[in-house]
């Protein structure tokens, strides 16, 4: 099982979350102002083509209107054909030229009464653009051209002036967001800051005072609160474990005193004298159970150099006087001399759990602990596991379908889940190849040494 986090690990992540935050702060301002500015770009310039168009347009029906007004009030035939007319070229075609018309100017020849836009390559290879109103009577056909060429190069003009604006607003937008977002969160970091430097000290340092009576004031002032409520949960906890130590531990001493007494007497039967070394490993398996707790409840890692083969040979013997008549056979196989650098209860809880399931659920066959380079291996012959056990089956509280009317808890596995979190060992069970379960419990390389 993976180790808990360690608290450098959160710190990086509080500072990347900071961080992160500062730039959505950041980014904020800078897509809201290129947002608006691109919107009034967009806007102003959809309002300056409608709003020209429109004029030149306008001024394009009146001018096409009097130039036809103005050749039938005086239609001479000697008159050029193109006339200017307020800064645009008129020209008339008579009936008799339509044809010619086709030849001469085929993009004008198909066009309906209107305005249409039209454009082109002029001979230096410039493009140009302009528009082009149609009036058409079955005798005559009028035309009138406005050059938009210079109209076209200020609105390209006008383009580049209003895209510079909208980059310059959103330069302006990434500055004024870079510092807002530091006087935003200047008084968040300093909290944290705060907030990290107290937790090297067993009482924490109040924060509120610290800051002023706002939003981070308050919020300072909730994690006075909740350090108070915990510091007492945890001096609670520490005193409570100190005295469960005490008072379980005074007992089992007292039961471990009177087996050694009466072992030590030389006319015990051999039923009494069996019954007594029972009573001995029990005494052996709670101690070691509270010890394990203990250090699961204070989080911390105890030190020994535990020989992982003479645990198994220990465990086993306890378990081969509980078999009772079950056709079971319980031994031991693999290398022997692995040493693991923790304490003898946390290998006996354990690998004890592990081995007492083994034995639980196997009714008939064998139970067999396998030594292995850095890992221990327990398999059994019993029902195997079920997809739903091998989901759940380190859920505190949780009994296997096979479990059925057999004493327990459900809380063995979870032990063992928590102490290869502590220890940085890892579990893992699995089904066997044809029947049965392998749980296979791995030391980390650290901990695992050839003696």
């Amino acid at each position: 099982m993976s180790t808990d986090p360690k608290p450098a690990a959160s710190v990086r992540r509080a500072r990347r979350y900071r961080r992160r935050l500062r730039s959505r702060i950041i980014l904020s301002f800078v897509l809201l102002g290129f947002g608006l500015t691109a919107l009034f770009a967009f806007l102003t310039q959809e309002a300056r083509n409608r709003v020209e168009n429109d004029l030149v347009e306008d001024v394009m029906n009146r001018n096409i209107d009097e130039f036809a007004r103005r050749y039938y009030s005086n239609p001479d035939p000697t008159r050029s054909p193109d006339l200017p007319v307020q800064q645009m070229l008129a020209r008339v075609v008579p009936r008799h030229r339509f044809e010619t018309l086709r030849s001469e100017q085929p993009d004008w020849y198909d066009l309906p009464d209107g305005i249409h836009n039209l454009g082109g390559v002029d001979e230096t290879g410039e493009p140009f653009s302009y528009k082009l109103a149609v009036r058409k009577t079955p005798e005559e056909w009028f035309f009138l051209a406005y050059d938009m060429t210079q109209a076209a190069r200020g609105e390209a003009q006008f383009q580049r002036a209003i895209l510079g604006s909208v980059l310059l607003v959103s330069m302006l937008s990434l500055l004024v967001g870079w510092w807002a977002a530091s006087r935003v969160m200047s008084p968040v970091s300093e909290l944290a800051r705060r907030l990290q430097d107290s937790g090297d000290s067993a009482q924490p340092e109040a924060l509120a005072a610290h800051f002023p009576d706002d939003e981070v004031g308050q919020l300072a002032g909730a994690l006075d609160d909740y350090a108070a409520r915990l510091t007492e949960v945890v001096q609670r906890d520490r005193e409570f474990n100190a005295d469960v130590s005490h008072e379980l531990r005074t007992p089992l001493a007292v039961i471990r005193g009177a087996s050694e007494l009466l072992l030590a007497k030389p006319d015990l039967d051999a039923k009494t004298e069996a019954r007594l070394l029972r009573i001995q490993r029990a005494e052996q398996q709670c101690t070691d159970l509270i010890s394990a707790l203990l250090l699961l409840s204070r989080n911390e890692r105890g030190h020994g150099a535990t020989d992982v083969a003479r645990v198994a040979e220990q465990l086993l013997d306890a378990h081969r006087t509980q078999v009772g008549n079950k056709p079971l056979q319980l031994r031991l196989e693999g290398e022997t001399g692995m040493v693991v650098d923790a304490p003898e209860a946390a290998v006996s809880v354990a690998l004890g759990n592990l081995v007492g399931n083994a034995v639980k659920y196997t009714s008939a066959g064998e139970v067999i602990v396998r030594l292995l380079p850095g890992a221990v291996e327990v398999i059994d012959s019993g029902p195997g596991l079920s997809a739903e056990d091998a989901a759940r089956l380190f859920e505190r509280g949780y009994r296997g379908t096979h479990a059925e009317h057999s004493q327990g808890g459900g809380i063995g596995l979870s032990i063992v889940r928590r102490l290869c979190a502590l220890y940085g060992w890892s579990v893992r069970v699995v089904p066997g190849e044809r029947q049965g379960v392998v749980a296979t419990l791995s030391f980390s390389a650290e901990a695992a040494a050839k003696a």
